[in-house]
């Protein structure tokens, strides 16, 4: 079966007021100190961090792969505790949040990379604090990393719908679900990509767009999904951090099912879907303007449909995989809450109209974050 991991960036903000704070600093060292007292860890496979992340007001998680989604599930919560008992230490809080509800002025990390970027890009850069949660399932080869990517695009809006996490942006309703997925695309190398059809093919297109100076890195090609430059994993990147955990492991289940299915249709001779990226971008924007709570673009018509009906096709599509992977029901079931719960852009804004207090907003989703409510 395949691995599965997740990296998840929080938001580190203020214990009382709910407001982001600059501290990833001092949590990180709270971290480094308790990790020197303990066992050393098996440094076999990669994951099981805290770090720091662009912003000093927001740090990021990793789990190991794991291949049992219970094990991911637990990994998830033990890594979000242990970076709120590192925000704790700094007076903060680790709270899952994608954007944040109050205002917020970025302080960008002292890291020389991070620093290069504030320079090359100015207010993208600067400006830029948003918490993701990206997917790494395992794969055999870059080729076979490429042919998933290019037959996974079609889906990836769905998967943004049902992350969407980030209603707010500077104390304002942006309209969207997720506002995140319209900040996160300033950068020019984010969102959809074109088929690629091989992975020399693929490493000529990233090798062409580094060598326009317009890329700092290979670490900045930031499609929508890539094959990793790190590990042996195609990583998705689309998603909002998920207030609830549930929520990241159905994106996670999904992510492995996806593979697994694009995989056996490579593997068989059918091509990918010769989906334009204008129509990808179109998609893009309909999941993040609404989340599951209106209409999503069916990837195969591209004409609106019910986002039950669109998160349908896309379980349809990975059935098998789901089933021999024994994460059917996990999905069949998480799909079904979402649709009736909504995603964490709902309950943002159900708790904003209950208090008229973005406060209360945070300070709900670090409940939720932590399952304290």
């Amino acid at each position: 079966m395949r691995t599965v991991g997740v990296e998840e960036e929080l938001l580190l903000v203020d214990a009382t007021g709910g407001a982001p704070r600059a501290v990833s600093g001092a949590a990180l060292r709270f971290e480094a100190a308790r990790t020197r007292t303990e066992p050393a860890p098996d440094d076999s496979s990669p994951g099981g961090t805290l770090g720091p992340e662009l912003q000093q007001q927001q740090i990021e998680t990793d789990t190991t792969p794991c291949t049992d989604l219970a094990d991911l599930a637990r990994q998830l919560r033990m890594w979000r505790t242990r970076a709120d008992d590192a925000a704790r230490s700094a007076g903060a809080r680790a709270v899952a949040l994608a954007t944040s509800p109050l205002p917020v002025a970025p302080q960008t990390t002292v890291k020389p990379r991070y620093q290069r970027m504030a320079e090359h890009f100015g207010l993208t850069t600067v400006e830029q604090l948003t918490c993701g949660c990206h997917v790494h399932v395992g794969v055999d080869s870059e080729d076979e990393a490429v042919a998933v990517a290019d037959r996974v695009r079609i889906w990836l809006p769905a998967l943004l719908a049902i992350s969407a996490n980030s209603p707010y942006w500077q104390q304002v309703d942006s309209g969207y679900a997720s506002f995140r997925s319209q900040a996160w695309t300033r950068f020019p190398t984010a969102g959809p990509t074109e088929i690629f059809g091989s992975a020399e093919a693929y490493r000529q297109r990233v090798s062409a767009m580094i060598n326009s100076g317009t890329v700092l890195d290979a670490g900045m090609i930031y499609f929508d999904v890539r094959p990793s430059d790190q590990y042996s994993t195609v990583e998705f990147r689309t998603a909002d951090v998920c207030m609830r955990v549930e929520d990241a492991v159905l994106i996670a289940a999904l992510c492995r099912a996806m593979v697994d299915t694009a995989v056996q249709a490579w593997r068989s001779g059918e091509p990918a879907e010769p989906a334009s990226v204008i129509m990808l971008r179109l998609a893009s924007w309909r999941a993040g303007r609404s989340g599951t709570a209106d209409q999503l673009l069916d990837p195969y018509s591209w004409v609106p449909k019910p986002a039950g009906e669109v998160l349908a096709r896309l379980v349809g599509h990975c059935r098998g995989a789901l089933r021999q992977a024994g994460d059917e029901e996990l999905v069949d079931s998480g799909i079904a809450r979402v649709l009736a719960d909504g995603t964490g852009a709902t309950r943002q804004r159900m708790i904003n109209r209950q208090t008229g207090d973005l406060s209360a907003v945070v300070h709900d989703a670090i409940g939720v974050t932590h399952r304290q409510v």
